[in-house]
């Protein structure tokens, strides 16, 4: 049986359970043996010759994995997987530089992320002859920026940052950034932010005019004002956990991830997701080896086991993210590929940015003004 079968989703039809229950109960659907050329992909050492106790530890955003997909892993390999979840890249640091990184085997950096910790030296230099699947990575992807030929990272999936909403309790609908700050008593304390410094600050500097990843102190400084403006009529800081509020009306907008907020809208006709038409936040994650990783070979075998096309196509159905893999988006279905939530036409794209890592002074000052709004 193949690797898709096992994974195989509804793709976009409206699930009828909630997103949440759907991800409890997902693991029900993996039986029988996995495709043999995926199964000679993930051939290599024996899942403890890497140290540690043999186990997989995963250190992820939500909704990256469900346990179907790791279900699926530990039948190919024999290797178990245990993940943990993070809702920010600065907390995911943090984690790391505190000894994290002789917790986890592979981690989920964003961009901006991967080039910080690639200076800091958290991050193991790939060998490249155990990776299989490089070459399915769509262009754009084949040498970024952030990380020069994917020498630190591989790239898994990308996205926007935006807005959802609930039609039924929002004045309106939004067009862009700035319908906060102008519908702000109408939304008092029924609005809710990312908790993430270089996503809210930059979506604030936009509104602003000014580039997600401005230096100029000057700028950074509005941007910390118009959010402390805008910051007794917002309810949380919150990454994940806003959903089930959103859904009931409780909240009006929450500023969120397009991989979270399509999988929103597909369970509710009333919940919609823009991208701000002023621009937004075009983010990639990826998959990293921390420098000091208990057990490297189960790592590359998760590497490669994501790059399956026929894994990674069938996880986009179920999760709701954009693959940067090219082999895997031509195996989605039609509707999937036309999705403009999930892949914006490029008069979108055009406007967008992605977030990257700025000088050592601006990221103090991003901290320091991060630290104030959020305590206020």
């Amino acid at each position: 049986m193949s690797a898709k079968r096992l994974l195989t989703s509804p793709y976009l039809r409206r699930p009828a359970l909630s997103r949440r229950r759907f991800l409890q109960g997902s693991a029900a659907v993996l039986t029988g043996l996995a495709a043999a050329n995926c199964r000679q992909n993930l051939a290599g050492p024996p899942a403890g010759s890497g140290g540690g106790d043999g186990t997989l530890h995963i250190y992820t955003w939500a909704n990256y994995t469900d346990d179907s997909l790791t279900a699926a892993f530990t039948e190919l390999t024999g290797i178990p997987v245990v993940v943990d979840i993070f809702d920010s890249n600065e907390i995911m640091l943090t984690r790391l530089q505190a000894g994290g990184g002789d917790a986890y085997s592979l981690i989920y950096p964003s961009d901006y992320m991967v080039s910080e910790m690639i200076d800091l030296g958290l991050l193991s230099e790939l060998d490249q002859s155990r990776i299989t699947g490089l070459d399915n990575l769509k262009a754009q992807w084949q040498n970024p920026a952030y990380d020069p030929n994917n020498a630190h990272s591989v790239p898994f999936c990308w996205g926007t940052t935006g807005l959802l909403f609930n039609r039924d309790v929002t004045p309106g609908e939004p067009a862009d950034w700035n319908f906060l700050w102008e519908n702000q008593d109408a939304l008092s304390r029924r609005i809710t932010m990312l908790d993430d410094m270089r996503e809210t600050l930059g979506a604030t500097l936009k509104s602003l005019g000014y580039s997600y990843n401005s230096s100029d102190p000057n700028e950074i400084q509005a941007a910390y004002n118009r959010l402390l403006e805008l910051r007794p009529h917002i309810a949380a800081f919150k990454t994940t956990g806003f959903e089930n509020e959103l859904l009931g009306g409780d909240l009006s907008v929450s500023m969120a991830y397009s991989s979270d907020a399509i999988a929103l809208t597909l369970e509710d006709d009333r919940i919609e997701y823009i991208i701000p038409a002023s621009g937004a936040s075009l983010w990639t994650d990826t998959l990293a080896i921390p420098a000091t990783a208990p057990n490297v070979d189960a790592a590359y075998q998760w590497i490669n086991f994501m790059l399956d096309p026929e894994v990674a196509s069938a996880a986009v159905g179920r999760l709701f993210f954009a693959t940067a893999n090219q082999a895997a988006f031509e195996q989605l279905p039609a509707e999937i590929q036309r999705n403009e939530d999930l892949y914006p036409p490029e008069a979108v794209l055009a406007k967008s940015e992605g977030i990257v890592a700025v000088d050592t002074a601006s990221t103090d000052l991003f901290d320091q003004l991060w630290t104030e709004v959020t305590s206020a």
